[in-house]
């Protein structure tokens, strides 16, 4: 029998400001967050809004492949 894949993977959040600024400005760090998903619920790149520790203030995180 195949091993057939996870159902729920763990993926990684980054925060879309802080990588398009981080060779722009002196900035200390990329914000990421690591949580779970379904993949029969969401096939498609997960966005949340997240808070930024380095922004300060919530923005949009996308998943990034590892």
């Amino acid at each position: 029998m195949a091993k057939s894949k996870e159902i729920r993977v763990t993926i990684n959040l980054e925060c879309i400001d802080c990588a398009q600024n981080f060779g722009k400005r002196c900035r200390r760090g990329i914000s990421r967050y690591t949580t779970r998903k379904n993949r029969r619920n969401t096939p498609i790149r997960l966005e949340l809004k997240k808070f930024c520790r380095y922004c300060g203030r919530h923005t949009i995180h996308r998943e990034i492949k590892k």
